[in-house]
């Protein structure tokens, strides 16, 4: 966000959230860690609604000359000249120097570019999340509980309202659709009947954000052509609360190489050099974390015994290639590609 400009405007919107907790499913602390950093890290971890941080980006971007057009949905797209063409399904184009595909999981980009590109699958997760009211939480801190039909998490949020995500387990997709919020409210009750903070936290919610299912994407062979290129979702969904700090590293990373290339396609080769070991190392990550939340109760036993070990002596080790990675400055000198023309 400091790279982009736009660090303070989200510190803003959101809140400081410094401790991290990890509970199993019988009560036991599993691990008290900084959130989302190394200790001694002058930068808290800041907690906004998505929303928010969108609303943020969007007046960022729009500060910066950007010009933003809603409403359409990429169908084709084809080289003319110097440049990219692409079609949309209202019938009308756009043509400009580059494409860049940052259209999130469901790419249509990625099919553009090229149509054999793996589809998402139903990962074995689901999550459904909300906001409660009235239930005594301590501030400053994200709770994750390891519980014994995935994982449960809540933050305590400066109005007194309690955000929570509960990320259910479940080998078959439930269909979003099909229960009011409810039944739903009543499902997550009957699930989480064993751990009392979340059982209290989803009988006190007061807004409830529906079911989104959880997916898993094969390895995109394909990451760019000479016009046109992948960043975040599109090319790489790795989970584990990191797909929008990875695509904002892409984002960095594309500029920086465009910026110093002598050619779109040139620029597209070296920001996937430089992308794709860490984005190897983050889906690898993701995985675990996956697999700590979908696990049978053998492996619940094993996984609260060790994790506590495991963090205790290993955590800042394994996580400092996650937050002391350097990307550099924003180009801010960089030529600045033609607006698309219509």
């Amino acid at each position: 966000m400091e790279a982009l400009g736009c660090l303070d405007q989200v510190q803003q919107a959101g809140f400081a959230v410094p401790t991290q907790r990890m509970w199993s499913g019988t009560g036991r602390l599993l691990a008290e860690v900084p959130r989302g950093r190394l200790s001694g890290d002058p930068l808290f971890s800041a907690t906004l609604m998505r929303d928010s941080l969108v609303e943020v980006l969007r007046k960022c971007a729009t500060q910066a000359g950007v010009r933003i057009v809603t409403g359409r949905r990429l169908v084709a797209a084809e080289p003319v000249g110097d440049g990219i063409r692409a079609q949309f399904a209202d019938g009308s184009s756009a043509r400009a120097d580059l494409l860049v595909g940052a259209d999130g999981l469901w790419s249509a980009t990625r099919s553009v570019l090229d149509p054999g590109a793996p589809r998402p699958v139903y990962g074995g997760l689901y999550s459904v999340s909300g906001v409660a009211d009235g239930v005594p939480a301590e501030a400053g801190t994200f709770i994750m509980v390891f519980a014994r039909c995935g994982a449960f998490l809540h933050i305590p949020a400066p109005d007194g309202t309690v955000w929570w995500s509960a990320q259910v387990a479940d080998p078959r997709p439930p269909k979003p659709t099909d229960i009011g919020d409810d039944r739903w409210l009543d499902r997550l009750a009957e699930l989480y009947r064993f751990e009392p903070k979340a059982l209290e936290i989803i009988r006190a919610t007061t807004q409830l954000h529906r079911p989104t299912l959880m997916h898993t994407l094969a390895e995109v062979p394909i990451w760019h052509n000479e016009r046109v290129v992948l960043v975040g979702d599109a090319a790489h969904p790795v989970g584990a609360g990191q797909g929008v700090s990875m695509a904002i590293e892409d984002a960095v990373v594309l500029a920086r190489a465009l910026a110093d290339a002598d050619s779109t396609g040139e620029g597209f080769a070296e920001y996937h050099r430089l992308r794709r070991a860490r984005i190897g190392k983050m889906a690898k990550a993701a995985r675990t974390n996956r697999d700590a939340k979908t696990v049978g109760p053998i492996a619940r036993r094993f996984r609260d015994l060790v994790m506590p070990v495991a963090f205790g002596h290993f955590y800042e080790r394994a996580t400092t290639w996650l937050y002391t990675h350097d990307l550099g400055t924003w180009p801010a000198q960089a030529e600045q590609p033609r607006p698309a023309e219509h």
